[in-house]
Parts: structure tokens; C-alpha cells; sequence
């Protein structure tokens, strides 16, 4: 993860653009690029979208991951770390007695 995140500073550094990247704007960016994946999908279904633009989801989400990592690098977050601890609070909502085979959000499996 390191070595990503260097390679993705290098490339900005070497631009000059780090003086643009914010945590506002690296944040606005991230919605707005994954606003651009969300358009690939719009009124196909996902099967279809996925077989006739799968070159152009990889750039999306490539985009969203590069402005996520920048943000997390920008406020000194271990990316592994803060999903790891994600991951265990998610365990703790989603338990899987209560979540196995179900779409349903953490707040409506309690009353099951």
C-alpha cells in the first residue's frame, strides 16, 4: 500500500499539484469521480455495463481509490488500518446470524 500511495505522491509532486489537494477538495473529488462511475451504470443493468465498459470502470474506480488514498496520506491514515478497524465495526453491526443472506441495514436486523 505504501508503494501505491508513493507512486500516486510522485506523480503529483512532480506536477506541482499538491497544492491543490485539500482534504475539501480531495474529498469533492472522490464523490464527483465516483459520481462518474455511477454514470456508467445508469439505465443498463449491471451485467450489461460491465461487459461493454469495463475498461472505463477500471479508470473510475482507479480515480477514486487515487483521491481516497491521497486524502487518508494528506491526514497521515494508515489505509490498511483504518479498513481493518472498519471491517471489525462492520462485524459488530452485521453479524452473521442476523446478516447471512440478507440486504437489510444493521438498524433492521435487530427486531429479527
Amino acid at each position: 500500500m505504501k508503494e501505491i500511495i508513493k507512486k500516486i505522491n510522485n506523480f503529483r509532486d512532480d506536477r506541482n499539484w499538491r497544492q491543490f489537494h485539500n482534504e475539501k477538495d480531495l474529498a469533492i473529488s472522490i464523490s464527483l469521480e465516483s459520481s462518474e462511475l455511477l454514470e456508467l451504470f445508469q439505465w443498463k443493468s449491471s451485467e450489461e455495463t460491465v461487459s461493454e465498459k469495463l475498461p472505463q470502470i477500471k479508470e473510475e474506480l482507479a480515480d477514486v481509490f487515487i483521491y481516497a488514498f491521497m486524502l487518508a496520506d494528506n491526514l497521515n491514515l494508515d489505509v490498511e488500518k483504518i479498513i481493518a478497524d472498519k471491517i471489525v465495526v462492520n462485524s459488530k453491526k452485521y453479524p452473521i446470524k442476523e446478516s447471512f443472506g440478507t440486504n437489510k441495514k444493521y438498524t433492521e436486523l435487530k427486531g429479527e
